[in-house]
C-alpha cells in the first residue's frame, strides 16, 4: 500500500490546473474562429470563381464562322478555381477571310481573367485598325505596358486570306502555331517570333511572316499547357505535339481537337491552363 501511494503522480497544484483549463478554453475559441474564417474564405473563393467564370463565358464564346470548320477548347488547370488567363479569339474580316489568336496571361483567378479580357479585346480592336498581325501585336504591346498584370503575357495572331490561301502571322513570345497537312506532315509557323508583351525597353516593329496553305490543311493554335511537361525540353514537347497531330491528320476540326487532347493525355485538363483553336482550311 505504501508503494502504491508513492507511485501515484502528485495532483497538479490548483494554479496549474486552472491555467490548463484556461488554455484549453482559449484553444477551443481559436479553433471556432478559424473554422468561421475558413468558411468565409471558401465563400469568397466561390464568389470570385462565379464572377470570373461569368466574365470568361461572356468573352470566350465559341465562334460561328460559316466557311471553315472551327473548333475551340478551353480547359482550366486542374485544381484551380476554373478560371485562368488563357484566351482565344476568332473573328471574320470585312474583305473575306478571318483572324484567329490565342494568348496566355501569367497567373490564375479573377485578376488574370480580367487582364485576359482586356488584352483580348485590345488585340481584336488593334487588328481592325491596323494592316496585319505584327502591327496589331505592336499596338497590344504598348497597351500591355500600362496594364497591371500584363507583363510577360504571350500571344500569337494569324490572318487567313481565303482568296489567296495565305496565312499571315506574328508571335509575341508564344509557342508556334502548327500547319498540319493531309498527309500528316506538320509545319511550324515559327519565323516571326518576338519577346512577350510589355518586356521590351524600346519601341520597334514586330516581325511578320506569310505561308501558303492548301485545301485540306489544318491550322492549330494553342497555349503552353497543352504540351509543356515538368522536366521536359520544349523541343521534345513540340515533337510530341507534331507526332500526335500526324496521327490525327484527315479529321475534321471538332474530332481533331478531341483526339489531340486525348493523345496528349489532357482531355480532363493538365497542370496548366489550356486554350486550343483548330481550323480546317
Amino acid at each position: 500500500m505504501t508503494g502504491f501511494v508513492k507511485a501515484r503522480r502528485p495532483l497538479a497544484p490548483p494554479e496549474e490546473s486552472l491555467h490548463t483549463q484556461n488554455a484549453e478554453a482559449e484553444l477551443f475559441v481559436r479553433a471556432q474562429e478559424l473554422q468561421v474564417l475558413n468558411e468565409e474564405l471558401r465563400q469568397a473563393n466561390a464568389r470570385e470563381s462565379r464572377v470570373a467564370l461569368t466574365l470568361q463565358e461572356a468573352m470566350l464564346h465559341s465562334p460561328d464562322l460559316p466557311r471553315p470548320g472551327v473548333a475551340v477548347r478551353y480547359l482550366p488547370a486542374v485544381g484551380t478555381l476554373n478560371v485562368c488567363g488563357d484566351w482565344y479569339d476568332v473573328t471574320d474580316t470585312p474583305k473575306g477571310g478571318f483572324t484567329a489568336a490565342v494568348g496566355d496571361v501569367v497567373g490564375h483567378g479573377l485578376e488574370a481573367a480580367a487582364v485576359m479580357g482586356m488584352l483580348r479585346s485590345a488585340l481584336s480592336a488593334a487588328m481592325r485598325a491596323t494592316n496585319g498581325p505584327a502591327q496589331a501585336l505592336q499596338v497590344l504591346g504598348l497597351y500591355a505596358s500600362s496594364v497591371a498584370g500584363a507583363m510577360s503575357a504571350t500571344a500569337v495572331k494569324v490572318k487567313i486570306d481565303t482568296n489567296e490561301q495565305v496565312i499571315t502571322y506574328s508571335s509575341a513570345g508564344h509557342l508556334p502555331p502548327v500547319l498540319l497537312h493531309p498527309a500528316g506532315d506538320a509545319e511550324l509557323l515559327d519565323e516571326a517570333t518576338d519577346p512577350p508583351l510589355a518586356t521590351r525597353s524600346e519601341h520597334r516593329a514586330r516581325p511578320e511572316a506569310r505561308v501558303a496553305y492548301r485545301h485540306g490543311d489544318c491550322l492549330v493554335l494553342y497555349t503552353d499547357g497543352l504540351i509543356e511537361r515538368r522536366d521536359e525540353d520544349i523541343d521534345d514537347s513540340i515533337a510530341r505535339l507534331t507526332a500526335a497531330l500526324a496521327a490525327c491528320a484527315g479529321l475534321d476540326a471538332e474530332r481533331l481537337a478531341d483526339s489531340l487532347l486525348a493523345r496528349l493525355g489532357v482531355s480532363e485538363g493538365a497542370a496548366d491552363d489550356i486554350a486550343l483553336v483548330v481550323i480546317s482550311l
